[in-house]
C-alpha cells in the first residue's frame, strides 16, 4: 500500500487545530504536533513551511468546515445567527482558536477580510443598505453567536438555572435580539425591492 500524502496532511491538521486550541500559536510546538499526528517534523515543514503558514492553513480550514455548515443567509440573518450560535456551542474549539488569532497575530488576513465583506455586500444587497451597514449588522450577528460561549458560566447564568434550559433561552433572546437589530438598522425587504424596480 502507498504513501497516503493527503492522510498525513488531515492528521497533521487535526493535530494542530488541538495543539492550537489548547495553548495558542506562541505557546503551540510543532514537535506535539507531529507526534499526534503519527508524523515526524520534517512533515509539517514540507506540506505546510512554517508553523505561522500552519496556523493560516488550519483556520482556513476550519473556517470552510463552518461556512459548509453554516450556509450564510443574508435574507434569514436571525436563522443564520441560530445556526452560527449553535455550531459554536457544539464545538468551542474553533471560537477558542480565533481568540487566540485574535490575541497573537492581531489583523485580518485577505481571506478573512474578503469572507466578512462578502458576506456585508451581500446583506446590503438583500436590503438595499450601504455596505457599511451591512457590516454593522453582520458584526453584531457575529457577536451576538458568540456571546455565549464567551461569558464565563457563573454570569451568563446568575440564577444557577438548569444549564441547558437557560442556554434555550439565551438562544432564543438571541433570535429576537437578531431581529429587532435587522428591523432598526436596516430597510424592510419591501422597501429594498421597490428600490431596486425604481433604479
Amino acid at each position: 500500500m502507498g504513501y497516503d500524502s493527503s492522510a498525513t496532511r488531515a492528521r497533521l491538521l487535526d493535530a494542530a487545530f488541538d495543539e492550537f486550541v489548547r495553548v495558542g500559536f506562541a505557546g503551540a510546538r510543532v514537535d506535539r504536533i507531529a507526534a499526534a499526528a503519527s508524523a515526524n517534523k520534517q512533515a509539517i515543514y514540507a506540506y505546510y513551511g512554517s508553523k505561522d503558514a500552519l496556523f493560516d492553513a488550519v483556520l482556513t480550514d476550519r473556517l470552510t468546515v463552518l461556512a459548509d455548515m453554516v450556509p450564510f443567509t443574508p435574507g434569514d440573518l436571525p436563522g443564520y445567527t441560530r445556526a452560527l450560535f449553535d455550531a459554536l456551542t457544539a464545538d468551542p474549539g474553533l471560537l477558542r482558536l480565533t481568540q487566540w488569532k485574535a490575541l497573537e497575530r492581531p489583523g485580518a488576513s485577505q481571506l478573512e477580510r474578503d469572507a466578512h465583506v462578502t458576506k456585508a455586500a451581500e446583506i446590503a444587497e438583500a436590503y438595499g443598505a450601504s455596505l457599511e451597514a451591512g457590516m454593522d449588522v453582520l458584526m453584531l450577528v457575529v457577536v451576538a453567536a458568540q456571546a455565549w460561549a464567551t461569558t464565563a458560566p457563573e454570569i451568563r447564568n446568575p440564577d444557577d438555572a438548569d444549564e441547558p434550559a437557560r442556554l434555550a433561552r439565551h438562544r432564543a433572546a438571541m433570535v429576537k435580539a437578531i431581529e429587532a437589530t435587522v428591523g432598526a438598522l436596516l430597510p424592510a425587504p419591501e422597501v429594498a425591492t421597490d428600490r431596486k424596480l425604481r433604479i
